[in-house]
């Protein structure tokens, strides 16, 4: 008989609104029940957690098969801004917290909060440019390492 998790870990590579959102309520959720949860934020999952980038994430329109329209049409100008202001517009009749806000109340709950270190270095990063509640950059090999106990799933958003 399958026992509950205990731990999650998640992966984040990408930074688009619909993703990280994604990660962070999984992540929350884990939380709220109890569950040991981290995330992973790598290549472009870093922008999440850039502190000049973090508040400026927007919806995926272009190859989102999601958004329910022909590709041209989610590449025109401002198409991207107004699928974002709507996102945001939704989220916030929601209560659901801007993104620094949401990786405070994260770490704040215990989530743990993991840059990657390739990406880190690949796009020339410092560890100022990353928020302040990070709890390390560290390297694949070290977050599979986290994966130390029975009942620990990982998810790749």
């Amino acid at each position: 008989m399958p026992t509950a998790a205990k731990k999650m870990l998640f992966i984040l590579s990408k930074a688009t609104i619909e993703n990280v959102y994604a990660a962070f309520i999984m992540a929350n959720g884990a939380r709220m029940e109890g569950i040991e949860s981290e995330i992973f934020f790598t290549f472009f999952g870093l922008e999440a957690i850039q502190k000049k980038k973090l508040e400026h994430l927007h919806v995926a329109t272009v190859g989102n098969p999601a958004m329910h329209m022909p590709t041209l049409l989610g590449g025109l100008p401002e198409m991207e801004a107004l699928a974002t202001r709507m996102m945001k517009k939704e989220m916030e009749k929601l209560d659901i917290p801007p993104v620094g806000e949401f990786l405070e109340i994260l770490s704040d709950s215990g989530v743990k909060l993991w840059g990657c270190k390739l990406a880190v270095d690949m796009f020339h990063l410092k560890k100022e440019d990353l928020i302040d509640d990070l709890d390390g950059i560290i390297t694949v090999g070290d977050f599979y390492a986290r994966a130390d106990t029975d009942n620990t799933h990982m998810l790749f958003v």
